[in-house]
Parts: structure tokens; C-alpha cells; sequence
């Protein structure tokens, strides 16, 4: 009787112990961008003692943040779309598609995954210039889809192969085309996989700096981690108006997450219990 109530103490300790933990830079990231730049370094954990939206204002105002923000949602939300839209039905087609060919393409896929796209950032540059789409976002979205089919092809495939054949069977008795299948059949029950995927990209997309550095050089179509870059100086750092935007940063992934988190962990936990 002890030994259950000890063991759920001891997992409750350990929970809350790690809350603190991830949360702590969290805290101290949105106080301090409340604060002038001194209270900054004289105290970094308390809370404000001269309360101050300076920062907010002046990044927001004076420097073109807003057009930094609308650049990234446009980014992100293009290549989150064309990212599930091709990745689950390319894995549908892999999942149902029973051929020595199928197999070499999903592993063609999955080898993505452990080949850094970044070691082809030059012949990627010189694509992008081709195409007339250097200093544009647009020049983004194409390498974005490409970075985050790896990850989608492989989680929707495994979940697409754990629903029962007998499924799709009845839907084509019942006169269903492939695409019926795929519309009205599959993509309802993929929500789970579709969330795990959306979350896992959206955050290497919206926090990405080395593409929009390499590819951008026009301030009008710069994001936002490259703009929060340039308040970064070699001999000065403006803390205020930098603790600022990236606290601003963070709204989008934090909404996403609250909004996707219940079928972000069903696909999380798909497989793990059979019944």
C-alpha cells in the first residue's frame, strides 16, 4: 500500500522538479524583457522594478519587426501545408504500395533524416539563384518542404501501416476512389500523426537562421531569427529590445502547441498500447 503511494510522490516530485527546470528560462526570458537594460544586469531573476514596455514598442515601431513576424507566419504556415499535404499522401502511396520500388523510395526518404540539408547549401544557392528567387521568401519554402518530408514521410508512413487493411477494403467495396480513401477515410484518422509532424517542423522553420542568412539579403524580406540577430553587436547588445522579440517569438510556437498538444500526444503514443 506504501510502496504505490511512494512511487506516485517520488513521479510527482521528479514532474514538477523538471517544470521548474524547463520553465526557468522562460520566466527569466519575459521579466527581463520588461526591464530597462540595467535592471537587466543588476538583477536578472526579479521581477521588475521599473515595469517598462519600451522594448515592445521600440522593436515593434522602429525596427520593421512587424514585417519580420508576417514574413516568418508566411514562411511557415506555406511550408507547414505543402509539408502534410505532399508528405501524407506521398505516405499513403508508400504505405499501400507493395514493391521493391516502394521500398527503395521510403528508404530514399528516410535517408533524409540523417543527411544534414545544410551540407548542400551551396548547390541549393545556386538552385535558388536559377529561379530567379534569391532575396525573396519565397526562395525559403521549396528548402523548407524539402527539410521537413524526412520527418513526415516516415511518421505518417509507420501510422498509415498501423490502420487495418480491412478499412480501406470496405471504402472500395463501397465505390470509393483512391483519392475518396485518402481524402475522407485517412486524413480524419492521421490528425494525431499530421500534429506530431506540424509541431516537430514548425519549430525548426520559425527558428531558422541559417537559410534566411545564406539566401536573404534584403531587409524587407527578412524573418524573425534573422532580425533578432542584427540587434546582437560585436561591442553592444540592446537586451531589452533583443528579450523582447524573442519573447514575441515564442507566442506562435506556445499557440500552436496548446492547440495541437491533445492529438500531438496521441501520435505520440500511437502503437504504444494495443487493445
Amino acid at each position: 500500500m506504501l510502496r504505490p503511494k511512494f512511487n506516485r510522490i517520488f513521479t510527482y516530485t521528479v514532474l514538477s522538479i523538471w517544470t521548474l527546470i524547463v520553465l526557468f528560462p522562460l520566466w527569466t526570458l519575459i521579466i527581463n524583457s520588461f526591464k530597462p537594460q540595467n535592471e537587466i544586469f543588476a538583477s536578472p531573476f526579479g521581477f521588475p522594478k521599473d515595469f517598462t514596455l519600451d522594448g515592445y514598442i521600440e522593436v515593434w515601431n522602429a525596427g520593421h519587426f512587424g514585417r519580420y513576424f508576417a514574413n516568418s507566419l508566411i514562411v511557415t504556415i506555406l511550408s507547414l501545408g505543402l509539408i502534410l499535404f505532399i508528405g501524407s499522401m506521398a505516405a499513403y502511396a508508400l504505405a499501400k504500395w507493395k514493391s521493391p520500388i516502394s521500398n527503395f523510395l521510403y528508404i530514399f526518404f528516410i535517408a533524409g533524416l540523417m543527411i544534414p540539408i545544410r551540407l548542400g547549401t551551396i548547390d541549393l544557392m545556386r538552385l535558388i539563384i536559377a529561379l530567379n528567387l534569391q532575396n525573396t521568401i519565397w526562395s525559403l519554402i521549396p528548402v523548407y518542404v524539402a527539410m521537413g518530408m524526412p520527418i513526415a514521410t516516415f511518421v505518417l508512413t509507420a501510422f498509415i501501416k498501423e490502420l487495418p487493411n480491412e478499412m480501406f477494403d470496405a471504402a472500395k467495396v463501397d465505390g470509393a476512389s483512391e483519392w475518396q480513401v485518402y481524402s475522407k477515410v485517412v486524413l480524419p484518422l492521421m490528425r494525431p500523426a499530421l500534429a506530431t509532424v506540424a509541431i516537430f517542423n514548425m519549430i525548426k522553420i520559425w527558428n531558422d537562421f541559417w537559410f534566411p542568412l545564406v539566401f536573404i539579403r534584403q531587409e524587407s524580406a527578412r524573418t524573425v531569427a534573422l532580425g533578432v540577430s542584427l540587434l546582437f553587436g560585436q561591442y553592444h547588445t540592446d537586451w531589452t529590445r533583443a528579450l523582447a522579440v524573442l519573447s514575441l517569438a515564442a507566442i506562435p510556437l506556445l499557440i500552436l502547441y496548446i492547440l495541437l498538444a491533445r492529438e500531438f500526444i496521441k501520435g505520440l503514443t500511437a502503437g504504444a498500447i494495443k487493445g
